[in-house]
């Protein structure tokens, strides 16, 4: 019996310490609430911090009303001071970031100077406010204020609004509100910040650039993001990064624009800016589409022009057309998209059909794809082009020696000599 309650201490011993082997005492969680405008965007930038385990989105701070988006967003309690406030939960190890770091990183996501709003979103449930479960926290909340205030004063800024609470309760958010921004590709990523730095944070080197060269003529701007934005490396990985077009295509940061006349809010990114001689065209905030982007291109580019019906209408070239008569007998090189600037067509490839259009044996390789066209009771194989999606033309299967006659509309190709 004694040999037995031996092992049991013994094995009890060997359990205790392998437990503080792997939970020592420096892997304390501790979490803070806080609310810095939309959630969406305050969750995702405190989970890429080394050190914070998770960011929930949720309401908090509210009396008498439900907390939930369907409520708090109702037009009667937009200025409701009882509203909740949409905050986010975070969880972080201090052993590997510390409190004040969190805190210093909060004040410079958003503008704090601002009074129930954030950018375009504007409501009680916007405000500015930490709500702590501890003196310690409350404390440490109210001294980096107080030391930020005179830094924002110095850049042009007014007063910190940010209330500083005891946290009563929070609610998580429904499920669709966490990892928003994961969850839906098709958006923006707001950036509300003032561009003012605590002391010891380090400031962002941002190169000044020269825009000299976008004061004359047409450009495309894309605002980019000084940080990790998903929707911007996804327009540069289905648009921007195969776009090769004569009107050219710049990102920049919204710290660059220097000289140019922008009336969007730069705030979002990516937001695409249309440009004539330096002045703002139009703009479109959030991510775009390869379709989208490239209406608002052939819109900026073609105009109401017979080219412009061609691309995005399915519209056809009449006969003999000039640009026909142009490119019909060209030297040796490559037919290009009108928008894109990708090759589509090669003069190798090219014969006379006399039929008054454009004809090809082939396309570039993989340059164009093929859909069923049965408008006006026929049936034919529609080609497009596969990077930009405008219509080109149609296939049939009557060209030279039983190959396929590529019939091409000419205005909505460009040509490019070889070499």
């Amino acid at each position: 019996m004694f040999s037995k309650l031996m092992q049991l201490c013994a094995l009890s011993v060997l359990f205790a310490s392998s437990a503080a082997a792997k939970m020592p005492a420096t892997e304390h969680i501790d979490s803070i609430v806080v609310g810095a405008g939309c959630f969406w965007g305050v969750e995702k930038r405190f989970e890429a911090m080394p050190g914070v385990i998770d960011a929930v989105s949720g309401y908090a701070d509210g009396n008498g009303v439900k907390p939930s988006y369907r409520v708090i967003t109702q037009k009667r309690h937009q200025f409701n001071p009882n509203n909740h406030a949409e905050v986010v939960k975070v969880r972080f190890n201090p052993a590997q970031i510390s409190l004040d770091t969190l805190l210093k990183r909060y004040f410079e996501m958003h503008d704090p100077t601002q009074l129930n709003r954030q950018g375009n979103d504007i409501g009680t449930q916007y405000r500015s406010i930490i709500l702590t479960n501890s003196e310690a926290q409350s404390a440490a909340a109210t001294r980096l204020k107080a030391e930020f205030q005179p830094l924002l004063t110095k850049a042009g800024f007014g007063a910190i609004t940010t209330q500083i609470k005891p946290l009563r309760e929070f609610f998580p958010a429904e499920d669709y509100h966490q990892d928003y921004i994961a969850k839906n590709p098709n958006g923006y990523c707001p950036d509300h910040s003032t561009g003012v730095r605590f002391a010891d944070t380090p400031v962002p080197q941002t190169a000044s650039v020269d825009n000299s060269a976008l004061l004359t003529g047409k450009h495309i701007l894309v605002i980019d993001s000084e940080s990790y934005c998903p929707y911007c490396e996804k327009f540069k990985a289905e648009t921007g990064n195969a776009y090769q077009g004569d009107i050219a295509l710049h990102y920049r940061y919204a710290s660059q624009l220097q000289g140019l006349s922008i009336s969007s809010p730069t705030w979002a990114t990516p937001t695409v800016i249309l440009l004539q001689d330096g002045k703002e065209l139009f703009g479109r905030q959030g991510y775009v589409s390869p379709e989208e982007f490239y209406l608002l291109l052939g819109k900026f580019k073609l105009g109401a022009s017979e080219a412009f019906e061609v691309a995005f209408d399915k519209g056809t070239d009449a006969r003999f057309c000039q640009q026909y008569e142009i490119f019909k007998n060209t030297p040796d090189g490559v037919f290009v998209d009108k928008l894109s600037g990708v090759p589509l067509f090669d003069t190798r490839h090219r014969f006379d059909s006399g039929t008054g259009w454009l004809s090809f044996t082939r396309p570039v390789a993989g340059a164009v794809v093929e859909k069923p066209d049965n408008r006006y009771g026929m049936r034919r194989t529609e080609i497009r082009a596969k990077v930009s999606g405008i219509h080109l033309g149609h296939v049939f299967d009557d060209g030279p020696n039983g190959q396929r006659r590529y019939c091409i509309n000419a205005t909505v190709l460009d040509f490019i000599p070889r070499g």
